[in-house]
């Protein structure tokens, strides 16, 4: 199972670090990446704390990556603090997308689409024209097990396919009960409406992101 979406007592999560990390490990996680909740007020504590924990990485036998999820931030900082994210050693960069259960700013799909980032997360009702700039800006399309997240997923997944646009499956895990298997994962596909082979490809996507950051 590979995880890039995930949260600790940093920004909303309830678990430390290395908790999440030894959860994760248990349940036979092969790459998981903490991507805490960033705006220009603590994005760099963000990075260098994750940092710190990510030199333990042999010991937990788990690829760990350094992450941030841009959050609530205006439309018109998103290209500059995703840059700025990528310099300071971000690995996987998220951005929060348009959820409809969350007053998010209108245009941020659509800037985060056309910045240097890697996951757009539950971008709602995305439109036709985001969901190809995704395709073409190789940018994953996140379908997600969070409850309230995961009301658009049958949209996502529908227009997705009309376009190519690779998705994967995240858990934006909080809590440890968020934590799920791949059969989970795969089921969140399925019961977005795609086939279980579609499912399985969708679950490939996000070794190819990791493999991505390992620059294999």
């Amino acid at each position: 199972m590979i995880d890039l979406h995930t949260h600790t007592i940093f920004s909303d999560g309830e678990l430390i670090p290395s908790e999440l990390l030894q959860r994760t490990k248990a349940m036979g996680y092969s790459a998981v990446a903490i991507t805490d909740h960033a705006d220009p007020t603590n994005i760099e504590y963000l990075i260098k704390s994750i940092q710190k924990i990510k030199t333990f990485q042999s010991h937990y036998d788990l690829q760990i990556l350094v992450g941030v999820e841009l959050t609530h931030v205006l439309p018109s900082q998103i290209s500059q603090l995703a840059a700025k994210a990528r310099k300071m050693g971000a690995e996987i960069i998220v951005v929060h997308g348009e959820t409809i259960v969350e007053p998010v700013a209108a245009g941020t799909n659509h800037e985060a689409l056309k910045s240097d980032i890697d996951i757009l997360a539950h971008p709602g009702f995305i439109t036709p024209e985001d969901v190809k700039l995704a395709a073409d800006n190789d940018i994953f399309l996140e379908l997600t097990s969070r409850c309230g997240h995961n009301y658009t997923n049958g949209y996502l997944a529908r227009t997705a396919a009309d376009y190519s646009a690779k998705l994967v499956v995240n858990s934006d895990t909080h809590a440890p009960c968020d934590l799920m298997t791949e059969k989970r994962a795969i089921d969140i596909a399925v019961g977005s409406g795609l086939t279980r082979s579609e499912a399985e490809q969708v679950m490939k996507n996000s070794k190819e992101l990791v493999d991505r950051v390992a620059g294999l």
